[in-house]
């Protein structure tokens, strides 16, 4: 139920309505035509896409930092909920506020964007943490995928409820354009904080570890890092396929950030089509994560993962010559049946080679650390090429993460033991 109350800042705030709305009131254009895309952001002078994906990976660098700390302690503390409980707060109120961004107050919605995203990720870190807790290793697969079938869904509910007050504004007496969008931010913001209620009453609080730390609690974190990273160079498998997703999620995680942006900039498709787009992508999408979890029971999760890599290379140049609404479509229907199977069966597959531990949330900070860096770095990639080239250029840039991707998964499969997960 976590991923039904999160999932709908996914789809409204990071794939569909903000981005739009973004792009339309940070841009100045006459008859159809662009004249200019460049914003003020205190003092700055910054191509508005630019802007955007520079915030997002700013908000995942932070993330990125500070989930050790915060790891450590919540298993030492054995706290995971209350950590997971403030980030989602920030997150859905960071929502709410962004109500008040206009093309006026550039610097409001990119703050409150960017603490949004920090709200969203951070409480993945510990959220992902509880499923070696709550599901035998065979159940690992099923479960995950049923957590983002479930956020699809859900999302799906809210997006088709922000779609009258979009569509329908004459039916509130709404006059003012922007108002719409803006209550869809607030929205999200409320059915995040209302359904997490759901979660945070059901899940167990944890217990404190009985073990006494030798370095202080904010220290403690990067010391729990490094001692596993230690043994996970112990472990062949699991390091070499922590590697190869480090390199597909720099590609995987690009694609879904920047798609809208790339749908308004480049084929200047209008809100109700890029919104139809994304609606796709969602519904597609749950089909996907339970079609991945069934083939990774006939094929192995590496097996699957690989095939996987391999289709997202093809939706990269596909999309690089993507011209018009309909071939849009056709690439967001491909990207929907992959884009769920590839995050479940990802988490799935580290639960499995993870080795058996109380420590669960420090393993999973390292999982977290190693996503998040991965989108720090595509979102930097792809926001430095767009605004020295074009985002036609920056897409055909990420096949480069996919294909080292697929080398290194390529050498993960020898090493997994028969019974494994890629066996």
């Amino acid at each position: 139920m976590y991923d039904w109350a999160n999932s709908a800042y996914n789809l409204v705030i990071t794939s569909t309505i903000f981005p739009a709305y973004y792009n339309e009131v940070t841009t100045i254009s006459k008859d159809g035509q662009t004249i200019s895309d460049k914003v003020s952001f205190f003092g700055m002078t910054v191509k508005n896409s630019s802007l955007f994906d520079y915030s997002i990976a700013a908000a995942y660098l932070i993330i990125a930092l500070l989930s050790p700390i915060l790891s450590s302690i919540a298993d030492y503390k054995g706290n995971k909920k209350r950590f997971m409980q403030l980030f989602c707060y920030l997150g859905s109120i960071s929502c709410c506020c962004l109500y008040f961004f206009t093309g006026k107050t550039v610097e409001l919605g990119i703050i409150f964007s960017a603490l949004a995203a920090l709200g969203y990720c951070g409480s993945l870190v510990f959220y992902n943490a509880y499923l070696p807790e709550i599901a035998v290793e065979a159940d690992r697969d099923r479960v995950s995928a049923q957590g983002f079938s479930y956020g699809y869904i859900g999302s799906v509910i809210l997006q088709l409820i922000c779609f009258v007050f979009v569509f329908k504004p004459e039916w509130f007496g709404i006059k003012d354009p922007s108002m719409p969008a803006r209550l869809s931010f607030f929205m999200v913001g409320l059915w995040w904080m209302g359904f997490a209620q759901i979660t945070f009453y059901k899940m167990p609080k944890g217990a404190p570890l009985a073990k006494k730390h030798d370095h202080s609690l904010l220290a403690n974190g990067f010391y729990e890092l490094k001692k596993v990273f230690g043994q996970i160079k112990k472990m062949p498998v699991l390091k070499t396929y922590l590697l190869a997703f480090f390199f597909y999620s720099m590609g995987v995680q690009t694609v879904m950030l920047a798609a809208t942006i790339f749908g308004s900039k480049e084929l200047k498709l209008k809100t109700d089509q890029l919104i139809i787009a994304i609606l796709v992508i969602q519904i597609v999408a749950i089909a996907g994560a339970y079609l991945m979890a069934k083939l990774s029971d006939l094929f192995g999760n590496l097996q699957v993962l690989l095939f996987v890599v391999f289709i997202w290379i093809g939706v990269c140049v596909a999309a690089y010559f993507t011209y018009t609404a309909t071939e849009f479509y056709i690439v967001a229907g491909i990207v929907g049946l992959i884009m769920g199977g590839i995050q479940s069966l990802s988490r799935s597959t580290y639960s499995k080679l993870m080795p058996p531990t109380h420590d669960t949330a420090s393993f999973f900070s390292f999982y977290d650390v190693t996503e998040k860096m991965a989108i720090v770095i595509g979102m930097l990639s792809f926001g430095f090429i767009d605004s020295v080239m074009n985002m036609r250029s920056a897409i055909i840039a990420l096949i480069t993460f996919f294909v080292a991707g697929v080398i290194v998964l390529f050498k993960t499969i020898p090493l997994s033991p028969k019974g494994g997960p890629g066996m």
